[in-house]
């Protein structure tokens, strides 16, 4: 499934992030509209840059050469500027993998000394109460996550995302952990593609599932023990990354291909960090966005495993989508998992039922008791 294909009226966009792509594509056409480049070094391309039509081309951060920013602007196209030496690259065109964010942890490298951890200490020197978040700073984390919504929409997934939301504090080990687990393992078997915050917790463990499924259902439990020898990222997220990196490498070393699965986390919650079984890490550093952008693209439904304030707020903001939904096929399904917890506990479904009543959502939303039914509502 594609999100949101181009209009047949705006020109393909074309990433173009290294040289060697950029004197291909160079010496194929006369026309650089679409074309994203950079951050590359041009500065010794200007012939090339010179045969071109630069209309609708888009430099990220590309040097160009002297005076040639002007030229790029008046033949309609755009320029944006390198920005100061920071620990992330805001015109960064793809998702992150797990290696990506936890490069060295595996190998005995402290989190702390990660690309995530690195980009983490950053924001909070940048973003910190009296720290007066600087403008390129500023910039930088908005070029940053409009790239992210950009990434969003260029993926494609072999089935329909659902959404899987629940509470990070459900630790390895634990019955809502594997509940969860089984959940995602159930939903990438039944041809869908799982989709999480990107987190710990359920979240985590969502993603471990729809990951390891490929190998079936004894992998599962043996990956289920493996990170329960580390519960939590607290005290070291260091050991909890190790865990999960080490079930991901044994399984590649089996010739295991894992099932992709998404996660859209962010640096806005920091202290937690992102878990490494999402195969496709979207991360962005404002977390409203990342929050609308999450419930927005699962289009195959949600489902809410018991969580806190945090799954609180998005029940009711993926209901406020399916409440002032366009038409009847616009509403995508709301699963809740625990009737216990979500009638007692935190007694969201009184509510959440009496908002859907007489509206086109009354007939997309469900409580049910386990996972299985859970994935039997969205089979059905």
């Amino acid at each position: 499934m594609t999100l949101s294909p181009h209009s047949s009226r705006t020109p393909r966009i074309t990433e173009v992030s290294a040289l060697e792509q950029f004197d291909l594509l160079a010496k194929r056409g006369t026309s650089a509209g679409g074309w994203r480049i950079g951050p590359i070094d041009l500065t010794q391309r200007r012939d090339a840059l010179e045969g071109l039509d630069l209309k609708g081309a888009v430099f990220l951060g590309t040097a160009l050469p002297e005076g040639f920013g002007d030229a790029v602007r008046k033949q309609g196209g755009l320029v944006f500027p390198a920005l100061a030496e920071m620990p992330f690259n805001p015109y960064r065109a793809s998702a992150y993998a797990p290696e990506d964010l936890y490069a060295g942890v595996a190998e005995g490298s402290p989190y702390e000394h990660s690309p995530d951890g690195l980009i983490y200490q950053w924001y909070c020197e940048n973003t910190a109460v009296g720290a007066g978040e600087s403008e390129s700073a500023s910039l930088a984390m908005s070029l940053h996550d409009h790239r992210m919504g950009e990434t969003l929409r260029s993926l494609s997934w072999d089935g329909p995302l659902v959404g899987v939301m629940g509470g990070h504090a459900a630790e390895r080990g634990s019955e809502d952990y594997a509940a969860a687990a089984r959940l995602g393992f159930q939903l990438q078997e039944a041809g869908f593609s799982v989709a999480t915050g990107g987190g710990p917790g359920a979240m985590e463990a969502a993603n471990l599932g729809a990951f390891v499924q490929p190998a079936g259902s004894a992998a599962l439990d043996s990956a289920l023990e493996a990170v329960a020898a580390v519960p939590s990222f607290r005290p070291s997220v260091s050991a909890w990354a190790r865990a999960a990196l080490g079930v991901r490498s044994e399984l590649a070393a089996a010739g295991v291909t894992g099932g992709r699965s998404l996660g859209i986390p962010t640096w806005f919650y920091g202290h937690e960090p992102p878990n490494a079984f999402a195969t496709d890490i979207v991360k962005y550093f404002a977390n409203a966005q990342r929050e609308a952008i999450l419930l927005e693209i699962c289009s195959g439904g949600i489902v809410f495993l018991p969580g806190a304030g945090g799954t609180v707020q998005e029940v009711f903001q993926d209901a406020c989508e399916n409440y002032y939904a366009s038409s009847p096929e616009a509403v995508s399904p709301m699963i809740l998992v625990g009737r216990e917890y979500w009638t007692t506990t935190l007694p969201v479904w009184p509510l959440l039922s009496a908002l859907a009543k007489g509206r086109p959502m009354e007939k997309a939303v469900f409580l049910v008791d386990s996972v299985d039914e859970a994935v039997g509502v969205l089979r059905s």
